[in-house]
């Protein structure tokens, strides 16, 4: 497509991009993160990225910064220009009104109601380039991208494990396995993340807050998500009913204990399977969430394959026991070929912990 040198060129544009892309993290759910600059004569002038829903597009933004000087000039934005009225007017539109005559997009946009750009502005006889450094713009909107494809929401699994693979001992005690920088860094994940899921398991031994502490949230708080097979036992005590964040429990069987949760603010779903939960979390606009539960209800992820991504931070400690509680707590596999495994891995040390990162691969049937 491009000859080396062009090449370089055009990703030092795109990468630019990319960098603004990042700035909408945590501030533009439930909509795609998009970065834009508009480049004349080897220099940007204009850049954009979405900031909020509702507000500009990264390329009208980048185009209203360039102004007279976007006549001519080349846009580089990391996802297909949108070619439809939403919010806000088509992208495709203030492209052609600017003048911009050539385009490089990265990822090619897969909401069937907005897609289209690329194709439009060819017909405008604007040159466009799509798929341009794809693979690394893609990664700014996989949430996004998973749930048109699927209808579900992208779910990141995080535990702190032993050396030995125990999430807790077997009295359930599990403050702290990972170290102080090890918990920062999750912090961290929790402020990108639309809901934290745990089971009620966690909400009985652990009587968790689920709030994001010692990092910055650029949008709202994360849903605070309570699997259950019934509404637990009303707890006056729960630090879930602080106002810190919006609390909801998903349950298949109601009782006498849902009308005291729900005068203490907290909303109560009753539905029956996790397949079910997740399409109701995702139509809410829930895209990302992350799975925080014990080893029962990441058992019952792995198996449902629903888990798309695991971070784990492994401790250099051994808890043992055979009634200690392990990561995934259900049948697991027969045998080692039909194991899962990590895929586009990433470790980090923190502390005196290991974090390993990576996408789950699920077997072939």
């Amino acid at each position: 497509m491009f000859s080396e040198l062009e090449r370089a060129h055009h990703e030092i544009f795109m990468r630019q991009a990319i960098k603004l892309a990042k700035r909408g993290i945590g501030s533009t759910h439930p909509n795609p993160r998009v970065g834009a600059v508009v480049v004349k004569n080897g220099m940007i002038v204009g850049e954009g990225w979405h900031e909020y829903p509702g507000g500009p597009h990264a390329e009208a933004m980048a185009i209203e910064k360039a102004g007279d000087k976007a006549k001519g000039a080349t846009l580089y934005v990391t996802l297909e220009p949108c070619a439809a009225h939403g919010r806000t007017p088509a992208c495709t539109d203030a492209v052609r009104n600017a003048g911009i005559t050539r385009v490089l997009f990265a990822s090619s946009d897969p909401n069937p109601k907005m897609a289209g750009g690329g194709k439009v502005l060819t017909a405008s006889h604007i040159e466009v380039t799509g798929g341009f450094m794809a693979e690394e713009a893609d990664g700014l909107n996989r949430p996004f991208f998973h749930y048109m494809r699927t209808g579900r929401p992208y779910v990141t699994a995080k535990a702190a494990i032993s050396l030995d693979g125990k999430l807790a001992t077997r009295t359930h005690n599990s403050q702290w396995i990972s170290g102080e920088a090890s918990r920062l860094h999750a912090q961290g994940i929790r402020a990108q993340v639309d809901a934290i899921v745990v089971g009620a398991g966690t909400l009985q031994f652990d009587n968790p807050s689920l709030t994001v502490r010692d990092v910055e949230v650029k949008g709202n708080l994360p849903l605070r998500v309570v699997l259950c097979f019934e509404t637990p036992r009303f707890n006056p005590d729960s630090k879930l009913l602080t106002g810190d964040a919006p609390t909801r429990f998903y349950v298949r069987s109601t009782n006498e204990h849902a009308g005291k949760w729900r005068e203490a603010g907290v909303q109560i779903e009753q539905l029956s399977s996790l397949d079910a939960i997740l399409k109701h979390l995702a139509e809410d606009g829930y895209l990302h969430l992350l799975l925080e539960g014990g080893g029962y209800l990441h058992g019952s992820f792995f198996e449902g394959r629903f888990t798309d991504e695991l971070v784990l931070y492994q401790a250099p400690i051994l808890i043992g026991g055979r009634d200690a509680i392990s990561l995934w707590n259900g049948l697991g596999v027969e045998r080692i070929d039909h194991a899962l495994h990590l895929a586009d891995i990433k470790r980090r040390v923190l502390g005196d912990d290991v974090m390993i990162r990576g996408r789950v691969v699920y077997p072939e049937d």
